[in-house]
């Protein structure tokens, strides 16, 4: 009986620690674009005085709040769509591939369940999924919206988040997807 014990024990810290482990990284807190370190910004972020990310995160939902400072004007005819992207840009206005317009928070649910709803005048989907090894986020952001010429147009956003060692400096690694082309480029955030 005392082995028994033991060996379920034994298997339940097991347990215990595979699922700590399978847990996202923490990437709450506010983070400041560091533009000379990135690679691939828009015309509007490389002019806004500052941008900066609000993250807050829970075990079941984390949230992106981008906030960008001075800049100009938000990219396309129009400017974004509430919850969205730009209709004349990818995401970040000012042109292809940049980042997204200073709107509300953006939410996920981490535990790999998509999160859907309506925002002005689209539909949002979004989904994050943990890497393998438990170190990058991955958080897919589709917006769905129509254009002035009536035509449905789809920006897909995908960021990759990972911390450094010491949890003051966050990269995300983004791919866009626009009717104008694909982007790519890369954040460089500090604590």
């Amino acid at each position: 009986m005392r082995k028994l014990l033991f060996a379920f024990g034994l298997t339940s810290a097991l347990v215990f620690a595979l699922a700590a482990h399978a847990a996202a990284p923490n990437f709450a807190g506010t983070w400041t674009l560091d533009k000379s370190k990135s690679q691939g910004l828009s015309q509007r972020i490389q002019n806004a005085e500052g941008v900066s990310w609000v993250i807050t995160q829970t075990d079941k939902e984390i949230t992106v709040e981008e906030k960008i400072q001075g800049g100009g004007s938000p990219g396309g005819p129009g400017g974004p769509p509430a919850g969205g992207a730009p209709a004349g840009g990818g995401p970040g206005g000012g042109g292809r591939g940049g980042m997204m317009g200073a709107m509300g928070p953006r939410s996920y649910n981490l535990d790999g369940s998509e999160t859907t709803g309506e925002a002005g005048r689209g539909k949002f989907a979004r989904k994050a999924t943990l890497s393998s090894d438990g170190k990058t986020l991955e958080l897919v952001n589709k917006n769905m919206f129509t254009g002035q010429d009536g035509n449905e147009i789809t920006v897909t956003s995908t960021d990759k988040l990972s911390l450094s060692g010491d949890g003051k400096v966050l990269t995300v690694s983004r791919h866009s997807e626009t009717p104008r082309g694909a982007q790519d480029s890369t954040l460089v955030f500090n604590k």
